[in-house]
C-alpha cells in the first residue's frame, strides 16, 4: 500500500501541540507524534489522498510498526515503555483474519482466517480454519529474541461441520467460546457455543429468525449486565461469493439464551459489523463498512462510521443513533474497548483508537489492514493482521468479555 506524504513545505511538527509538556526523550519507543495543525491546511498545490484504502496517513513516511500519536491521552494507553512486535506470519495464507477470543486458563487466543477474502483459502467449496496461539510461547520466543518479529506456531483446529465460515467471536461465555458464523452456500449463519479445550464439542444456539435463515452473521458481543446476546448480520458471504443473495435487511440482533427470544435492536445500516459495550453496558457501539463493497468493489461515498447508542435497559433496543467517529483508512471493523473506554477497531492502516467523546488518540499503525485485536489480558493487545499477527504489550486494561456470571 502506498504512504500519503505531505507535500508544498507542510512539516510534521513533533512534540508541540497537545505534547507540548512531553520532550523528545520522554517519547516512547516505536512513537510518533503528528500534531494536528501540522497538516490542518496542506495548500492549493499539495499531494491530497484521494483513496482511503490504498493511500495512508502516514506523513513522517515512519516504518511500521509504530505508535502514531495524534493526542497526548494515547500515551496514558501506551504506557512509558510500550512494545510493538510481529509474533507470527505466513504470507501465503490470512490465518488471522477475526472472531479473537482470548481464554485466559490455559492463556491461549483463538481467532478464524479471512472467510472468502484474498489469501484466505476458503469460498463457496471450502470452509475456513479456526486456530489459537499460545501466549506463553509468545512471551517465551520473545524473551529469546529481544528485537525484530518472531513467528510462534499457529494451532489448526478440526471442529463440527455446524460451523461454517466463523467471522466473529467473544468471550469465554461459560467456559467456552461463543461464535458467529457467516454459513456457507445452504448451511445457515449461526450462533455456536465452543468447548476451548479438546475435543472442540459445539453445540449450536440458533440458526434463523423465525425460520428464516439470517443474511450472513458477522460479530458478537455479550451485554455486561443483562447477558442477552447482540450480533450483525450483513452480506459479506454474498459479496465473497459462499452465501445466496440477501433475503432480509442488515441489522444487529438480541438473542436471550435464556429463552431463545430474538429480536432485531438496531437497523437503518449500509452494512453492520462490529460492535461492543461500555462496562456498564449504557452504551453500545456499532460499526458500518458500507465503504467496503466486496466485488462491488469500494465506495468511498458510503460509511466507514462507528456509531453510538443508548441501551434501553429493559427492551434492550439500542437508541439516539449518534456518530462517535469516521475512520480515515478504509472502514473500521470489528470493536473492542479498554476499562476506560477506549474504543479500538480495525483499519486499513492498523488499530485505531479513539475516546469516548470521539477524539482520533493514535494508531498502532501496521501499513495494512486489521479487521480484528483482542486484549489477551490487561497490558497486552493482540492484532490480526491477515497474514501476520502483532503483539502491542500497553499499559491498558483489558474488560470482561463473557457477560455476567450464570451460575
Amino acid at each position: 500500500m502506498a504512504l500519503f506524504k505531505v507535500l508544498s513545505g507542510i512539516v510534521v511538527i513533533a512534540f508541540t501541540g497537545t505534547l507540548a509538556s512531553v520532550s523528545e526523550s520522554q517519547l516512547p519507543s516505536q512513537a510518533i507524534f503528528v500534531d494536528p495543525r501540522s497538516f490542518a491546511v496542506m495548500g492549493p498545490n499539495a499531494d491530497f489522498r484521494n483513496d482511503s484504502f490504498n493511500m495512508l496517513f502516514n506523513p513522517t513516511s515512519t516504518t511500521p510498526p509504530f505508535f502514531q500519536i495524534f493526542d497526548e491521552r494515547f500515551l496514558t494507553i501506551l504506557g512509558g515503555s510500550p512494545s510493538f512486535r510481529e509474533i507470527a506470519s505466513d504470507p501465503t495464507f490470512a490465518f488471522a483474519h477475526e472472531a479473537p477470543v482470548y481464554n485466559e486458563p490455559t492463556d491461549e487466543v483463538f481467532f478464524s482466517s479471512n472467510d472468502g477474502g484474498p489469501l484466505g483459502m476458503s469460498d463457496l467449496n471450502h470452509n475456513n480454519v479456526i486456530s489459537k496461539i499460545s501466549m506463553k510461547e509468545v512471551e517465551a520466543a520473545l524473551s529469546a529474541n529481544a528485537t525484530g518479529p518472531v513467528n510462534v506456531p499457529i494451532t489448526q483446529l478440526n471442529l463440527s461441520d455446524s460451523i461454517q465460515m466463523t467471522n466473529g467471536g467473544t468471550g469465554p461465555y461459560n467456559s467456552s467460546i461463543l461464535l458467529v458464523t457467516s454459513g456457507r452456500g445452504s448451511s445457515p449463519p449461526s450462533i455456536v457455543l465452543v468447548n476451548p479445550l479438546p475435543p472442540y464439542n459445539a453445540t449450536v444456539l440458533l440458526d434463523n429468525y423465525f425460520g428464516r435463515q439470517f443474511v450472513s452473521l458477522n460479530d458478537i458481543k455479550v451485554h455486561p449486565t443483562n447477558g442477552k446476546i447482540f450480533f450483525t448480520d450483513v452480506d459479506y458471504g454474498f459479496l465473497n461469493l459462499f452465501r445466496p443473495a440477501p433475503l432480509m435487511p442488515f441489522q444487529v440482533y438480541r438473542f436471550d439464551p435464556d429463552t431463545s427470544a430474538v429480536r432485531v435492536v438496531a437497523d437503518g445500516f449500509n452494512k453492520p459489523n462490529g460492535i461492543a459495550f461500555t462496562p456498564d453496558g449504557n452504551t453500545a457501539y456499532v460499526s458500518d463498512t458500507g465503504a467496503s463493497g466486496g466485488f462491488l468493489g469500494n465506495n468511498l461515498t458510503l460509511p466507514a462510521s462507528i456509531y453510538a447508542f443508548d441501551v434501553d435497559p429493559v427492551t434492550h433496543v439500542f437508541k439516539n443513533r449518534r456518530v462517535l467517529a469516521y475512520a480515515d483508512a478504509g472502514v473500521p471493523d470489528g470493536i473492542q474497548l479498554d476499562s476506560d473506554g477506549n474504543i479500538y477497531s480495525g483499519c486499513a492502516d492498523g488499530t485505531q483508537v479513539w475516546a469516548p467523546d470521539g477524539t482520533l488518540l493514535g494508531k498502532f499503525f501496521l501499513g495494512m489492514s486489521t479487521a480484528e485485536m483482542i486484549f489477551a489480558g490487561d497490558g497486552r493487545l493482540v492484532i490480526l493482521a491477515e497474514t501476520k499477527m502483532f503483539l502491542a504489550k500497553i499499559a491498558a486494561k483489558s474488560i470482561p468479555l463473557g457477560g455476567p456470571s450464570r451460575n
